[in-house]
């Protein structure tokens, strides 16, 4: 099997695609970023039996992963995608596992681990089937009970996770290759969307409550 493989880590880039090829399978090419997976998936010769990819690389380190897999799918319906996460990330894992055509999957990276298992979801996910975490399964289906955040776009949701992690309007504008105006209309926004009026104290750290609670 033909494999283009992304993970920011080397060592554990590496490490896989030693694994891999013991496995009998090919790299054909390899990223350490999400914008170079998607330039050397658009640079090969013929098309890869199999994308394996990192969710949490560069450039912003959050699911860039995921939307490098979502753009690769847009360019070519149907490839096969398989995503290694050390975290569940619900922001688009489940807009890439609801996609039509099937063909991918969602693993944490702990299953690697479990070389058997591992190697049956590469060959159910580069068949056309769909493979799912357990407890990737379990984050979804909370996820998709009505919450506080539902109304939140994704852009929304990244600045509040950052604001959650302490990043001040600058920082948060330099993550995500954003404006302070900008920033600030999001956050805004996020105000609005949450109930959390202008006459209250404490919005920001209300809305990072907010966003805590549900995680």
């Amino acid at each position: 099997m033909r494999i283009l493989l992304a993970d920011d880590a080397a060592l554990l880039r590496e490490a896989l695609q030693a694994l891999l090829e013991r496995m009998g399978h090919e790299i054909v090419a390899s990223a350490a970023d999400a914008t170079e997976l998607v330039a050397r998936y658009r640079a090969l010769d013929a098309a890869p039996d199999l994308v394996v990819t990192d969710v949490r690389m560069p450039p912003t380190r959050t699911d860039d992963g995921l939307r490098a897999a979502l753009e690769i799918r847009a360019l070519a319906p149907g490839q096969p995608i398989l995503a290694l996460s050390q975290y569940v990330a619900d922001r688009y894992a489940r807009d890439l596992l609801t996609l039509s055509d099937g063909a991918v999957g969602y693993l944490l990276k702990e299953r690697v681990n479990r070389v058997a298992d591992f190697s049956q979801a590469i060959e159910t996910v580069a068949a056309g089937g769909t493979v799912i975490d357990p407890e990737v399964t379990q984050h979804l289906l909370r996820q998709g009970r009505p919450g506080p955040l539902d109304e939140l776009s994704g852009r929304e949701r990244e600045v509040l996770e950052l604001m959650a992690e302490g990043a001040s309007n600058g920082e948060i504008g330099a993550k995500l290759f954003i404006s302070d105006a900008a920033v600030r209309k999001h956050i805004g926004k996020i105000f609005a969307r949450l109930g959390l009026q202008p006459s209250e104290e404490n919005r920001r750290v209300r809305a990072i409550l907010t966003y805590l609670q549900t995680r």
